[in-house]
């Protein structure tokens, strides 16, 4: 069977402390992934699925979220904002929109850069007649994550929020996007924080209800840490753009690996290994490897690694940024060298 869903929540509110000091002057899914916000790409992925209503479920910074995602007339949707006093987590968002919400719809977690097809879950959901269906991914270090085991049928037997290494039954991990039906809200109690992963789900499948994995195929990360956000770049650089001629903007260089330059930017005498050169950087006879440089950008003479250089920088001559996450508008002086080795350890 399949069938049409067409309403989805994106839960928008969090703060993004790991993602400072980027964060302090923008909520984190309006943070870039080639010069688009990263939340875009999830929207994106919604409308490709026959989602026609988007909600999302704002709090911090919530009049630049509107401001940089717009009503969703680019996408041929509806984009409507509903707004939080105070962080209600997963759970308690959706409870406060429950009048509203169609008998299935569609969750997901806001800090999810992910870019799959969402028809593919809604399916599994409706012919394996779940209560909730999880996307699942795998990956390599699954104790940050809630992990998943699930029968032959595809049904999650059991789940667990970030365990302990000596906890780990599975590297499936929740994905941040869910089928659900309706109906479980009226299990979360009204005005208090509450959690699908935490306190939902483990309710649910004690309850006896269907809770259904599906593993995803796509792209997929979670962009809460910076780490994320700068690889999030460089592999959808290598997806879209892999053997593009960037000349004129790219002159008298050396390049690498991945590669994007966005509008206005420009590099020339510069080695660019894995680099992310977004709208109006200006780069000149500089080496950047495995970096991202948010917009407008000023770099020359200078050596960057393994780094994410907030909107409108400025590095001068002989100085050198590794494994660093510099703020907006910062100022990096002729021959200094910034290296934090616990701030990138992700990357």
């Amino acid at each position: 069977m399949t069938s049409k869903v067409r309403q989805a929540v994106i839960m928008v509110g969090g703060k993004g402390t790991r993602l400072r000091p980027l964060t302090y002057d923008r909520p984190k899914p309006i943070l870039p992934v080639l010069d688009k916000p990263c939340i875009e790409y999830l929207i994106d992925s919604f409308a490709c699925s026959g989602i026609e209503e988007v909600i999302l479920a704002c709090g911090y910074r919530s009049e630049q979220m509107v401001q940089a995602i717009g009503d969703g007339t680019k996408q041929g949707i509806s984009i409507v904002y509903s707004y939080e006093d105070e962080p209600m987590g997963t759970g308690g968002a959706i409870k406060l929109l429950e009048d509203r919400l169609d008998d299935v719809f569609v969750a997901a977690n806001g800090d999810v850069f992910i870019d799959f097809n969402l028809q593919e879950e809604i399916d599994v959901h409706l012919n394996s007649d779940a209560t909730v269906t999880i996307a699942l991914t795998p990956v390599e270090n699954p104790c940050e994550f809630g992990i998943a085991k699930t029968d032959e049928t595809g049904r999650i037997i059991e789940f667990k929020e970030k365990p302990k290494p000596e906890e780990v039954f599975s590297n499936l991990i929740n994905a941040g996007v869910y089928v659900v039906n309706k109906e479980v809200m009226g299990l979360v109690p009204k005005g208090t924080m509450y959690d699908f992963s935490k306190d939902l789900f483990p309710l649910i499948m004690k309850k006896g209800y269907r809770v259904q994995g599906h593993v995803i195929t796509g792209s997929w990360r979670d962009v809460g840490r910076p780490s994320d956000l700068l690889f999030s770049n460089i592999e959808t650089a290598e997806r879209k753009y892999k053997g593009h001629d960037w000349s004129p903007q790219v002159t008298s260089s050396k390049t690498k690996g991945s590669l994007y330059v966005g509008e206005d930017a420009r590099a020339t005498f510069c080695d660019l290994d894995s680099a992310v050169l977004s709208k109006g950087c200006q780069i000149t006879d500089s080496i950047i490897r495995s970096s991202l440089l948010m917009a407008d950008c000023v770099v020359r003479s200078a050596y960057i690694e393994n780094s994410i250089l907030g909107e409108g920088c400025i590095v001068k001559s002989g100085a050198r940024v590794i494994n660093s996450i510099l703020g907006d508008k910062t100022v990096v002086s002729e021959k200094a060298i910034l290296k934090n080795d616990s701030g990138m350890k992700n990357a």
